[in-house]
């Protein structure tokens, strides 16, 4: 941290580390961050040699994340792209009809 950025008080805290590396995240600090135990934590590395530390969502809130309610088929899907491209074709031909 560069000598002009200071922190106030209600920024910082110290926290002891046991000789096995683990450190308890203050309370006020795992509440903003949303973290709850049990839990996981990224430590990430910034490009200016900053720690930064971020909640991990656990699988359950990453469930569906992705996904949406229509994705949920056992139709492959090189079949299901298939059909959306001939919707497709259908609709262009239908607004912009050929005159041949």
């Amino acid at each position: 941290m560069s000598e002009t950025e200071q922190l106030s008080d209600s920024e910082k805290e110290i926290v002891a580390v046991t000789k096995h590396g683990q450190a308890t995240i203050p309370k006020r600090f795992r509440e903003k961050l949303g973290i709850e135990a049990p839990g996981k934590v990224l430590f990430r590395e910034t490009e200016d040699d900053e720690i930064l530390v971020e909640r991990v969502r656990s699988p359950s809130e990453m469930r569906g994340f992705a996904a949406r309610s229509e994705a949920s088929t056992d139709t492959p899907a090189s079949e299901l792209l298939r059909e959306k491209r001939e919707r497709d074709r259908r609709k262009r031909e239908a607004q912009f009809p050929s005159e041949t």
